[in-house]
């Protein structure tokens, strides 16, 4: 049995970055990571544009201009202005090449064809001058830069449509049990519903993860068995939940010795979550986490999630860890460090009850685990806790 900080640790040794590339739509590259430099094939903006709404101007010695067009967003023809001659023009607008000044309607007295500035402005006032974001083969977005909303609707403005992106890992979730039933079926006598696939599933999606299958083992060992040795060998990362303990019918772990998988741990000092199994078959990752659904979904955050970010090639690889004021009391048994289901607000923290390893509802009210070290038998209100911030909540 190994520390917390030992199984991190092993966790980031035996994680490398995919580094496999891919091409994708740029509709659907969101929080991807670009695998190539992009280059702008156009200026943007490809022509000068109207900052304002208001006129734009062949700027002379005089406050007063002869209106003589108008000119929106999206017209393409080219007024030519002489010194004192003005156009109507809109945001966005092509300013025309004789002009040299945009100035604000709210700034101008208009009285038929003429308008009266309040001052004069200076030269290029209010035009936003062609590439001025970016140059026509000038790097838009360089190579391993995380494709966020904006992003990708800088790309569209550039007339881009598709990007070179890092792939995503492959993951499968295996359940195991003869006890469990899908949800929505009538529920017999000594059956629970699975949970822990729809959870693991939901908590990937959450994080961008969506190339993710689901399997679903009874406890037979030549399926079990099988199933794993497919599901390996097919995918970057498989995360098997239950039957890795040493009952007669825990499955999981017996398999996986006869497939020869490098195991890397088996069991951590901790709770919950003890039986986490940690194991390699080549460039494939294997987590074994314990069946219980708090224990799975804990075990998840601090280790798996570790293994997705380097997979990634993520600079920061583990959950936002902050210290916050306890606002409860806890008292601890035995001797493990714990991970204890939180609410954290405001610099502060409140410890919930109903911590047990199989109970999801004090779960589903966290957004935060608090990091019990073995040292500490006991916290008292006020007492400064670590905490493992949980992921968009």
């Amino acid at each position: 049995m190994i520390s917390i900080k030992e199984a991190i640790n092993a966790v980031e040794k035996n994680i490398d970055p995919l580094f496999r590339e891919t091409v994708k739509p740029l509709e659907r590259c969101g929080s991807y990571y670009l695998s190539k430099d992009i280059i702008s094939p156009i200026n943007m903006p490809p022509f000068r544009q109207s900052a304002m709404d208001g006129y734009a101007l062949s700027l002379h010695n005089d406050l007063s201009y002869t209106l003589i067009d108008e000119v929106k967003a999206g017209d393409n023809h080219q007024p030519i202005l002489k010194p004192g001659e003005a156009i109507r023009i809109f945001t966005g607008a092509p300013v025309p090449e004789t002009a040299n000044a945009v100035i604000m309607q709210e700034k101008v007295v208009v009285n038929g064809s003429k308008i009266t500035m309040e001052s004069n402005i200076p030269k290029d006032h209010n035009i936003r001058p062609m590439g001025e974001q970016v140059k026509i083969g000038e790097l838009a977005l360089k190579k391993g830069t995380k494709l966020t909303p904006a992003a990708i609707g800088y790309l569209t403005s550039l007339g881009i449509t598709e990007a070179h992106i890092y792939k995503k890992p492959s993951i499968a979730l295996i359940t195991t049990g003869n006890e469990l039933i899908e949800a929505g079926m009538p529920l017999p006598y000594g059956k629970i519903y699975e949970s822990n696939s729809k959870m693991l599933l939901n908590a990937l999606y959450n994080l961008k993860f969506y190339d993710v299958t689901i399997h679903k083992i009874e406890d037979d060992y030549a399926q079990t068995k099988n199933k794993l040795e497919t599901v390996i060998k097919d995918n970057d990362l498989v995360i098997a939940t239950g039957g890795i303990s040493v009952g007669d019918y825990d499955f999981v772990g017996k398999a996986l010795k006869e497939l020869q998988v490098k195991e890397v741990f088996y069991k951590v000092k901790q709770k919950p979550g003890k039986p986490l199994f940690f194991a390699k078959k080549e460039d494939t990752a294997i987590f074994a986490l314990p069946g219980n659904p708090a224990a799975a979904l804990s075990c998840f955050y601090v280790y798996v999630y570790i293994a997705l970010q380097k997979m990634m090639d993520n600079d920061t690889i583990e959950l936002p860890r902050i210290k916050a004021k306890s606002i409860s009391v806890f008292e601890k048994r035995g001797d493990r460090p714990q991970f204890l289901k939180a609410i954290y607000n405001d610099g502060e923290v409140e410890i919930l009850e109903g911590q047990n390893s199989s109970m999801l509802q004090t779960f589903a009210l966290s957004n935060a685990l608090v990091h019990v070290p073995e040292n500490v038998s006991k916290i008292e209100k006020n007492d400064l806790v670590e905490i493992i911030l949980l992921p968009n909540t």
